[in-house]
């Protein structure tokens, strides 16, 4: 039976299309991969890029990306309305046919020690694939976001798992990397008729998975 992951890389650009195409070129080399979609929102600056295939082919064409977006894209520069921490924000790998969630743990960690090693990167493990409870949700990793990064870096708490430790001249430009497995996201944006940022933030705060879920209490 053949097996097939899902990889849904988010890069941290999404204005220049000579720099996507690169990225998604470099996706698309990779025999036994497949291209499901590729989506750029100029307000968040941010690129999302959706792939499956077989395990190896996916993990392989998820390293040529990162590589690649470290190439073109500079987070010291980088201006965008998405919380973003590194030029490949973070890259998830799904289970989606006769493969376990186990499988896709061991691929998100293959591939962020040689993010960490190869290209010198920062990589945080996240969702099934974290290594500690305190980095299972996104959102904890991402807090205070590229610009705190040096500091966040130099908290033993928040060291990387795998990459450099410290925030050097190779970290400035490429931040860091989120990697890690999950099942399948559903995300979609709603227009509120109202400028009240409370009222967004409580709807968020309901529907989010890691937001407060609201019971009936009778």
């Amino acid at each position: 039976m053949t097996k097939t992951v899902e990889c849904v890389p988010n890069f941290s650009e999404g204005r220049n299309a000579q720099k996507i195409a690169k990225i998604v070129g470099e996706i698309e080399k990779v025999k036994g991969v497949k291209l499901l979609n590729v989506e750029s929102d100029a307000d968040y600056n941010r690129t999302v890029v959706t792939f499956a295939g077989s395990p190896e082919a996916v993990k392989e064409a998820a390293f040529y990306a990162i590589e690649i977006a470290a190439e073109v894209i500079d987070m010291s520069k980088h201006k965008g309305e998405h919380p973003r921490i590194g030029a490949t924000d973070v890259c998830p790998f799904v289970p989606v046919s006769n493969v376990t969630m186990d499988e896709c743990i061991k691929i998100a960690h293959a591939l962020a020690k040689e993010v960490g090693e190869w290209l010198g990167i920062p990589v945080y493990l996240y969702g099934e694939a974290a290594i500690a409870p305190e980095r299972r949700l996104l959102p904890d990793i991402r807090k205070g976001e590229y610009e705190e990064l040096p500091e966040k870096m130099k908290d033993e708490r928040w060291k990387p798992d795998f990459g450099p430790a410290g925030f050097n001249d190779n970290v400035r430009r490429t931040g860091a990397t989120v990697i890690g497995a999950r099942e399948f996201l559903i995300a979609y944006n709603i227009n509120l008729n109202t400028t009240k940022i409370e009222i967004a933030s409580r709807i968020a705060g309901i529907i989010r998975t890691s937001g407060t879920v609201i019971r009936n209490e009778k």
